[in-house]
């Protein structure tokens, strides 16, 4: 959500006049599409990370604020906590030595970033969760002090009509009510952006549905939350909750959720916008002037900013994005399934695998999403939250039958889905050096089943049978993370051990 909004309440005229002008937006996008008016093919890629701050003893630290004055680079940006940041890299074509050019990027603008957060004390984190959260780390008051996130939060509570409730059982369970979305801020991800025409939209976005499991059972990175240790990706249960506008009667009546997997295989990008109009009402009715039918019918291209910002507050993993570039239309699938790090080399390996096998089942004559049900896809990425690389998923058997058979994750990514992910960085024309090196990251994490919830847990554990407390262990693994993270080699290499 990038619109610049200001704090202040609605009233009935408001919403009313912003469910008319959505509608305006929907048949605004009808027409684009019917006129083929939308860029050509690019193969264009984006990246976004979410980032954390926290200070040498493990601790969270509230000062983005001052971090981004040092920082000063568009390139970074707040986010929904004090102790969040956000980095954007610039478009690439997905093409040649891409992948080695944005690890470069990568660490580079980190080490930058991380130079100046330490002229503050403070350090940059690249984790799905940060371990040592508390409760009384996210509070309304450590909100970033920008109006779009306080009027989110005044809406969303509003909405709900209470408190919000966090409910969340795996390995131990957790429950805490908040009377902010402030638990949100707790998550931190890793977005990928690709760009796509009209008639390719559907197979993206449904072989990315599909994958969205495996990327989960892979790059898992947020096993503790408040001290607890919950799922292996805690995230995805986090989010929901955290931005479920919900009262429990209307759970009961089957509403849908705004942070949501969705439903069903798509055919087209517009499926995705009405629905996202037809069940979710406004959380931000805020109206620009523009006359989306006006702009078309004056040959020009409209922006459908009601469409947009409505959009951004409905919480797809895999979300359908308009934008207009130097006055063109385009079309993307921004994935937002994966935590941020643990290392570069991990993010890297993580998107070469996703842009890779994305295009691979997107191309196949008979695809995945004719063969696997909606509802396993979704039954497979709620068993890879929990589970993480032990996770055991639900995919059609090689052959002319497509029986669906269950099989652990590791040999599923291992055997069938690895040669997918190289066949399909190939179709981009991915150097062949840069393929084989980060789908091996991807190859080793099967091989020793390790990822970074799995070293996190087992680094804990570790911590606590030496006699740690539960915070001194989750502090010691955190400040153990950060020193690894830095070094950068990735996380499958990672000793389970704190030094001396």
């Amino acid at each position: 959500m990038g619109e610049k909004v200001v704090a202040g309440g609605f009233d009935l005229s408001d919403r009313q006049r912003y469910r008319r002008k959505l509608r305006q937006c929907l048949e605004g996008l009808e027409r684009l599409l019917e006129e083929k008016r939308f860029d050509r093919p690019k193969n264009l890629m984006g990246l976004e990370i979410e980032l954390n701050l926290a200070g040498a003893d493990g601790m969270p630290c509230m000062m983005n604020a001052e971090v981004l004055e040092r920082i000063s680079s568009g390139d970074f940006q707040t986010e929904l906590g004090q102790f969040n940041l956000e980095v954007n890299i610039v478009p690439h074509r997905m093409s040649g030595r891409v992948l080695d050019r944005l690890a470069e990027e990568l660490r580079t603008g980190l080490a930058y970033a991380d130079r100046k957060a330490r002229e503050v004390s403070a350090e940059i984190v690249m984790v799905g969760i940060l371990p040592t959260l508390t409760a009384q780390h996210l509070v309304s008051s450590n909100l970033s002090e920008v109006d779009r996130y306080m009027l989110l939060n005044d809406q969303i509570l509003a909405a709900r009509g209470e408190e919000i409730a966090l409910d969340i059982e795996g390995v131990e369970r957790l429950t805490y009510r908040s009377g902010s979305i402030a638990p949100e801020a707790a998550c931190t991800s890793v977005q990928l952006h690709l760009q796509v025409t009209p008639g390719r939209f559907a197979a993206v976005w449904n072989a990315a549905q599909a994958v969205a499991a495996v990327q989960i059972a892979m790059g898992a990175n947020s096993p503790f939350l408040f001290g607890r240790e919950l799922w292996r990706e805690s995230r995805p249960p986090l989010f929901q909750q955290a931005t479920d506008t919900r009262p429990p009667e209307l759970r009961a009546q089957g509403v849908r959720p705004r942070t949501w997997f969705g439903e069903r295989w798509i055919t087209g990008a517009y499926d995705l916008f009405e629905e996202n109009f037809r069940y979710f009402p406004a959380l931000l009715p805020i109206c620009g002037e523009e006359d989306p039918m006006s702009v078309l019918d004056e040959g020009r291209i409209p922006e459908l900013q009601e469409l947009v910002l409505h959009n951004g507050t409905v919480y797809r993993w895999n979300r359908p994005v308009y934008a207009v570039a130097e006055g063109v239309p385009h079309l993307r699938v921004e994935n937002r399934v994966l935590p941020a790090g643990p290392t570069v080399t991990d993010v890297i390996a993580n998107t070469a695998f996703y842009y890779g096998l994305v295009r691979a089942l997107a191309e196949e004559p008979r695809p995945v999403w004719s063969k696997l049900s909606f509802a396993e896809a979704s039954d497979n990425f709620d068993a890879a939250c929990r589970y993480g690389i032990d996770a055991t998923l639900r995919w059609p058997r090689p052959g002319r039958s497509g029986s669906v058979s269950e099989l652990p994750a590791v040999r599923l990514v291992r055997d069938e889905l690895l040669p997918l992910a190289a066949a399909g960085l190939d179709g981009w024309g991915v150097e062949p050096a840069d393929r084989d090196f980060y789908l091996g990251v991807i190859e080793e994490r099967c091989r020793r089943r390790v990822n970074g919830a799995s070293w996190q847990a087992a680094t804990f554990h570790r911590g606590l049978d030496g006699g740690l407390g539960r915070e001194a262990a989750l502090a010691a693994t955190t400040r153990r993370y950060c020193e690894l993270m830095r070094a950068g080699e990735p996380v499958h290499t990672w000793p389970v051990a704190f030094p001396g």
